[in-house]
């Protein structure tokens, strides 16, 4: 039974990596960057939330309706002044950009809160520890389930956003083709910030689940962006769906792994990140090796 349960409680941690890589993987999808301070906005979040249940009496409960407005504009202001700029020049320049701004988002957080490590679950009550039976002796915590239904909520309603609405539409239009749309009446500019503002928000609600399920620090943002990339690439970056796959691939590994060796559950991960991606490489070049025989084969004919 001892194997149940650490399958089961891999498939829970996934839907916390799948949250977490959800605006990493929405990012990508939209404007083709990728955001190294996605961590650390993770953190800010999180201590978002600790300084209102510290210092306001606000719990998480009620703390998103002051986080998740102020992501959003943080993400308007990180898309205006930094990305728009900064992809002017290139793949490269943006990450650089948003590399320097994870340094100075870690630093603030450590000048600001000290090194202390914070968490939520003081201000969540027992659901921080509280459990379900699933089996005789196999138990899940209550928190986790939950996790994993938001992020299976959080994907699916982005899914439904992109495919049901209007500025959905509009922003996977933007992600084929930034010129043409604006043929069409798009400013794609605008869609940018819409959605920086939308992956922010997901990256609030990450940083509030990273929060309440353990401890978090001004520095633990680089750990959360390693599993937020690990998770958004073997799913297939920029899927969404293909993100809470990748989650529970990653979650179920190092899940696994630590039953076998107490080292195993970071070895695990990013072994199985390293297999998926050489895998995946070695496809697309046998891919393009038979689109290159099938080219000749048809001249010859």
């Amino acid at each position: 039974m001892i194997w149940v349960e650490q399958i089961f409680q891999g498939i829970l941690l996934g839907g916390y990596y799948a949250l977490i890589a959800c605006g990493l993987s929405f990012m990508f999808s939209v404007m083709g960057l990728v955001n190294l301070a996605h961590g650390s906005f993770a953190m800010l979040a999180a201590f978002g939330f600790w300084a209102l249940a510290e210092y306001a009496g606000l719990p998480p409960t009620i703390g998103w309706t002051a986080v998740f407005p102020a992501m959003a504009l943080l993400g308007v202001a990180l898309q205006r002044l930094v990305l728009d700029r900064s992809a002017r020049s290139g793949f490269l320049i943006p990450v650089l950009a948003t590399f320097g701004l994870s340094i100075c988002i870690d630093n603030l957080l450590f000048q600001q809160f000290g090194a202390d490590t914070r968490s939520l679950a003081p201000f969540i009550g027992d659901l921080s520890y509280d459990s379900w039976e699933l089996a005789d002796g196999v138990f899940v915590g209550k928190l986790a389930v939950y996790i994993f239904l938001a992020a299976v909520g959080l994907l699916g309603g982005l899914q439904l956003f992109l495919s049901r609405t209007q500025l959905g539409r509009a922003i996977r239009a933007t992600a084929i083709d930034r010129d043409t749309v604006g043929l069409l009446g798009i400013d794609a500019n605008w869609i940018n910030i819409c959605a920086t503002a939308i992956a922010m928000v997901t990256v609030s609600i990450a940083g509030a689940a990273l929060g309440m399920r353990a401890t978090f620090d001004p520095y633990a943002g680089t750990p959360q962006l390693i599993f937020a990339f690990e998770a958004a690439v073997i799913g297939g970056t920029g899927s969404l769906w293909g993100t809470l796959l990748g989650g529970l691939t990653l979650g179920i590994a190092q899940s696994v792994g630590a039953q076998i060796s107490p080292q195993g559950f970071l070895i695990a991960g990013h072994a199985t990140f390293l297999v998926v991606l050489v895998a995946r490489t070695s496809l697309d070049r046998i891919a393009d090796v038979w689109r290159i025989f099938s080219f000749v084969r048809t001249k010859a004919s």
